[in-house]
């Protein structure tokens, strides 16, 4: 068969089911063997969106997004949505055409060393440079990607060995299974937590995976300990639970912050360095276990005392079994801070100020959404209140990003997340500077029918960096910028568009929106004036005793 056949029918072999791109002239071949494939092709307006959309398919399925583009600019495209995903933990393959490689009439017209561009900013790269490559190449970066920790794997198709000819057949996946932790660690995590007064439970991005949700829901439910999250550990278990005591939104001084103080042992599971942990370790202070299926990457503010690797979910499973709720564990200083927090912030959650006010949107929001409904967003300083305020009921509910942070994700990943879960409710929340730099997948969005809510928060800046500026004492300069009028912007591509003109409008608004289907642009003017106020808490030290 001709060897872009067999690059699909590898891919077919490894259950793809999209491939999210935009081809070119180097993609022809691949393109004609797709033409005779199962596997669809979501033609996309920008390469970095394709990216963000296939990294989103991974983060929610568990499986290997794909996405393709040309050679040169649509390869340098793929950049940011690769260390999107290397960074963020998420599966995903690019492949990325190339002029041929054994004969060239065009000299190094468009062309760049990609695999080498890649190097830095994935798990693998290759060029394939013989179609009798293709089925190992194309399971090694399947496995690659796959293996924890996810994240991403390139190979370069070039033109002329996209149209050879070959006999080989694609390499079916060996059964894997991840290995347990040592007992004799096991052992030593139980005797802390045994010992200690105050233990907590810390939950990390490395945890969010289906099994493990389960077996950290098990152990909270029987062994009565109180945990927090990471941003990118939020909805691993229940944040109603009566136990959560917030998520790590802000770098200190918040609720979560204050439970951490009080703790003598913290487990920490699933920490990711990508993420800052939700505390600063200083020796003799406090004891943390390191609950991970790889060992702890050490650095001044990280230097866990075990180590249990290992597949965590097992890991989880194994400590519950062996460790008993102790008569001496106080959990009293912890529940007041939950408490306190469960106060904060219900504070301006009806607030009826227009334009509105982000504790009001998020409390919105949770309202309208169901349990598993996923609401995906951008980057901006609304992160830290739907971080904080915002209750994730199931794993990977809250898509936001806390490890490259880029802005211009938003959009697309909750496109990505439409199109692998078509029967819920998919909310994107971006700002209106990152709105704008993917704005225009709003046309791939209505022409695949999506049914997808788009919330603007419109502030007419970028408004993190202009609050840090602000708070930082700097003056205010060079951070201001004008909008389109996103109604008519989004009316263009033929959504609906709205501006909301009263904060009692939204929870309707929304949820008609949500009804009609299709896709509905929502502009909300918002206010962040009292950033300062209500991000910063005020709760007692804890005395002595406590």
């Amino acid at each position: 068969m001709k060897a872009s056949d067999l690059f699909v029918k590898a891919l077919e072999n490894e259950g793809v089911e999209y491939i999210f791109g935009i081809p070119g002239e180097e993609n022809l071949d691949m393109l004609d063997s797709l033409s005779r494939s199962p596997i669809k092709l979501i033609l996309t307006r920008h390469e970095q969106a394709a990216g963000f959309m296939a990294a989103t398919v991974g983060r929610l399925t568990g499986k290997v997004g794909v996405c393709l583009s040309t050679l040169g600019p649509g390869a340098t495209n793929f950049v940011t949505a690769a260390a999107y995903a290397q960074l963020g933990g998420m599966p995903i393959l690019m492949i990325t055409g190339q002029k041929p490689i054994k004969s060239s009439k065009q000299g190094q017209f468009q062309v760049i060393d990609v695999v080498d561009m890649m190097r830095p900013i994935t798990k693998y790269t290759h060029q394939i440079a013989s179609g009798s490559n293709i089925p190992s190449k194309v399971r090694e970066a399947f496995r690659v990607a796959s293996e924890e920790k996810p994240g991403a794997t390139h190979l370069e198709l070039p033109e002329d060995i996209a149209a050879e000819e070959t006999d080989r057949e694609p390499v079916v996946a060996s059964l894997v299974r991840r290995p347990v932790a040592e007992a004799k660690a096991v052992a030593r995590a139980v005797e802390l937590l045994t010992a200690a007064k105050h233990p907590l439970l810390v939950i990390g991005a490395g945890a969010n995976r289906k099994l493990t949700a389960r077996q950290l829901l098990a152990f909270v439910d029987r062994l009565g300990i109180p945990f927090i999250t990471t941003q990118m550990g939020k909805g691993v278990v229940d944040e109603r639970h009566p136990l959560f005591l917030g998520n790590a939104a802000l770098s200190a001084n918040d609720f979560p912050h204050r439970a951490v103080d009080c703790a003598d042992v913290i487990l920490n599971v699933g920490h990711d360095v990508v993420e800052k942990p939700p505390f600063f370790m200083t020796e003799g202070v406090r004891k943390v276990i390191h609950v991970n299926f790889s060992s702890a990457a050490v650095d001044p503010v990280y230097f866990p005392q075990v180590e249990v690797v290992g597949d965590i979910a097992n890991s989880i499973w194994q400590i519950n079994e062996a460790l008993e709720t102790q008569p001496h564990w106080d959990f009293d200083w912890f529940l007041k801070v939950r408490a306190a927090m469960e106060a904060h912030v219900a504070e301006g959650a009806d607030d009826p100020r227009f334009p509105v006010y982000p504790q009001r949107l998020v409390a919105d929001i949770r309202e309208v959404m169901p349990d598993d409904g996923i609401i995906a967003l951008d980057n901006g300083v609304y992160k830290i209140w739907f971080a904080r305020n915002y209750k994730a009921y199931c794993p990977n509910t809250v898509l936001l990003d806390n490890a490259l942070a880029t802005m211009g994700a938003g959009l697309p990943s909750a496109m990505g997340a439409k199109i692998v879960c078509p029967e819920r409710k998919v909310v994107a929340i971006c700002g209106d500077g990152g709105f704008m730099m993917n704005s225009q997948e709003l046309e791939t969005a209505v022409r695949l029918g999506l049914d997808l809510v788009i919330v603007i928060l419109n502030d007419s800046a970028y408004g993190m960096i202009k609050w840090k500026q602000a708070h930082m004492g700097f003056d205010n300069f060079g951070l201001d910028f004008g909008n389109p009028c996103f109604v008519k912007y989004a009316e263009s591509y033929g959504a609906s568009g709205y501006r909301l003109q009263a904060t009692d409008d939204f929870v309707p608004l929304l949820r008609k929106c949500q009804a009609e289907g299709g896709v509905h642009v929502i502009d909300v003017p918002v206010d962040y004036s009292d950033n300062d106020r209500t991000l910063n808490v005020e709760l007692p030290k804890r005395s002595a005793n406590i």
